[in-house]
């Protein structure tokens, strides 16, 4: 999406505006966990998972790539930031793989439909929520396949509705607001 407000920028503007926005949702991808478990205790960061809004939001904004990469880092970035600073990691040892793998995918689905936000806002409810059942699949598969019991893959499926539900919501209108203003910048230049 913001390829269309930077279309007559040098290659190097293009990078740079990119990567300052990426790093921007990297960083919001570490701070609201962070933020959430303060407000709501250790159970709000499954409940809410506040670290995949702004990996959904680099895909729609930002293309594939960079949503693909803002995924990987954030729970790595997270992890090593935490585990260094804080006394407790986040996310856990034991969750950063399929975290990581499962982030990696909602920015990579989210990002392939940039495109068809920049041109219709609205793709951005389809964006999200085709990433995030593509995320969570990815999330059973893995779970299944390390043998965790049944009872806990669902259990962790239905903590985390609460916070997919706000995010299918906020992360399309966010889309949609940043898509008007682009739009609003485009007709100005």
């Amino acid at each position: 999406m913001l390829d269309a407000v930077l279309k007559q920028k040098s290659v190097a503007v293009k990078m740079s505006v990119k990567t300052t926005v990426a790093a921007v949702l990297v960083i919001l991808a570490v701070v609201l966990p962070q933020i959430v478990h303060v407000a709501g205790g250790a159970a709000a960061g499954a409940k809410w998972l506040p670290m995949y809004a702004p990996v959904l939001l680099a895909g729609c904004l930002l293309g594939w790539r960079w949503g693909f990469a803002v995924g990987v880092l954030s729970p790595i970035i997270s992890f090593g930031f935490t585990s260094l600073a804080l006394d407790a990691t986040m996310p856990a040892l034991a969750r950063l793989p399929y975290m990581t793998a499962e982030l990696a995918l909602f920015g990579l689905i989210s990002g392939l439909f940039a495109v068809y936000v920049r041109k219709h806002p609205i793709a951005a409810f389809v964006a999200v929520v085709c990433a995030q059942i593509a995320g969570r699949s990815l999330y059973v598969v893995y779970n299944l396949i390390i043998g965790a019991p049944l009872s806990q893959i669902l259990n962790g499926l239905q903590t985390g509705l609460v916070g997919l539900c706000v995010q299918a919501t906020l992360v399309p209108l966010i889309s949609i607001a940043i898509a008007k203003a682009v739009v609003s910048d485009e007709r100005k230049g």
